[in-house]
């Protein structure tokens, strides 16, 4: 079942007597407080920047440690639109409590809290959020907070939606994992907070809901949202988008100029787009941010989470009856796209709004890869569940699969 969207006024503090929004505050405290005592030891509240300055005057960088911070911390230099022109940064330090911020899916770093932290914090104050911002402890947002606690900047990372954690202190707060997508995150509800939108924009950003970003909205005017891919497991794959547009530095280019509003540059004739901005923030790190998502690996499924039994009757009906194999070629990472092949919506039964709008007018066959943890499926989310996946190509192609078979192949794909 899709979740509904969460309106933008209704992201305000909880309020006194609210029974079931006091509830969940006390849960959420006790829960905190149950587990303040379990985390692993935290790191410092201050961290030290890598010389980025130093990679933009061409200097050489270590790649795992400086693409590792590029993906959690660069902002590409986008701060004055998400602060200026947004004036995010006033919403957020006026009325964006913790609690509010984990309904709309944004995840708490507990790495970086002092024990006790959040057990002993106003869950229903933004003062505890710009706390949190200052401690660099919200994921894939970047915070300028002065000594009196008032938040001069705001920016975001490829982290925000890109990372999730890990749950080990509670839902919403743990360990960084990066490159799981974050399916919670409302993107559209964040921003539809900001007063400099009109009514008619606010509107379409609050109809997406939790896991989706229209990443064409600014740029054509249409309401077509998908869901937001994992940038795990990309080693090996030659196009990582939906519509095969380009490798993953296109698409993180793109993103981040014409996204994030990054101070950047970013060309596609074909698309209309030619910016130029100096200094460019965002094309010398595009390959070191690249080689640390390659380094991302596909997360193994947890444990006892599929039948292996039924897995292994499944491999054998993808690779065969199902013919699902014939275009998620198992050998290259699950798809035909590295040998250069995209598909018309109607070959496989895809709604053709998305791919209308991009140039090559075609879907790429999705990767398969820790298939387990990024419900709902396809590039729309149309498909709630794995049997949903099954079931649309099994009517598609006429397979005739029996629900035993199509129970297998689930499992199967679990298992991926």
């Amino acid at each position: 079942m899709r979740v509904p969207s969460l309106r933008a006024q209704q992201l305000q503090p909880p309020k006194p007597g609210a029974s079931l929004a006091t509830l969940s505050l006390v849960s959420l405290a006790a829960t905190l407080l149950a587990c303040a005592d379990h985390r692993s030891p935290t790191a410092p509240a201050s961290r030290a920047a890598p010389a980025l300055e130093a990679l933009l005057a061409g200097a050489p960088l270590n790649v795992p440690a400086q693409g590792q911070y590029i993906f959690r911390h660069w902002t590409f230099g986008d701060e004055p639109f998400w602060t200026d022109t947004l004036h995010l940064n006033q919403v957020v330090e006026a009325a964006v409590s913790p609690a509010t911020a984990l309904a709309v899916g944004l995840k708490v770093d507990a790495d970086r809290l002092p024990p006790g932290f959040l057990a002993g914090a106003d869950l229903t104050s933004p003062a505890t959020t710009v706390a949190l911002l200052r401690r660099d402890a919200v994921v894939g947002v970047e915070a300028d907070v002065t000594a009196d606690r008032h938040i001069k900047s705001l920016g975001i990372t490829c982290a925000l939606c890109h990372s999730t954690v890990d749950n080990s202190v509670t839902v919403g707060v743990g360990r960084r994992l990066d490159g799981w997508p974050n399916r919670d995150l409302n993107v559209g509800a964040i921003v539809a907070l900001s007063p400099a939108l009109p009514a008619a924009v606010k509107a379409v950003f609050n109809s997406w809901g939790p896991g989706k970003y229209d990443a064409e909205f600014n740029r054509d005017g249409i309401n077509s949202p998908v869901v937001l891919p994992p940038a795990f497991g990309l080693h090996g794959v030659a196009l990582e988008t939906y519509t095969g547009e380009g490798p993953v530095s296109y698409w993180n280019d793109y993103v981040a100029v014409t996204q994030m509003h990054g101070h950047g540059s970013f060309s596609d004739p074909a698309l209309g787009i030619a910016i130029q901005q100096t200094p460019d923030r965002v094309t010398p790190v595009l390959p070191v941010l690249r080689a640390y998502q390659l380094s991302l690996n596909t997360p193994p499924p947890p444990p006892g989470s599929f039948d292996p039994a039924a897995a292994e009757r499944g491999q054998a009906l993808f690779n065969a009856t199902a013919r699902c194999a014939n275009c998620h070629i198992p050998s290259l990472a699950f798809t035909d796209v590295n040998l250069g092949i995209l598909h018309d919506p109607a070959e496989t039964g895809m709604d053709p709004v998305r791919a209308s709008r991009l140039k090559n007018h075609q879907y790429r066959t999705t990767p398969l890869r820790a298939l387990w943890q990024h419900p709902p499926y396809f590039h729309d989310g149309s498909a709630a569940t794995l049997l949903d996946v099954v079931g649309h190509y099994d009517r598609f192609f006429g397979l005739g699969l029996s629900p035993q078979e199509k129970a297998d192949l689930v499992e199967y794909l679990k298992s991926l």
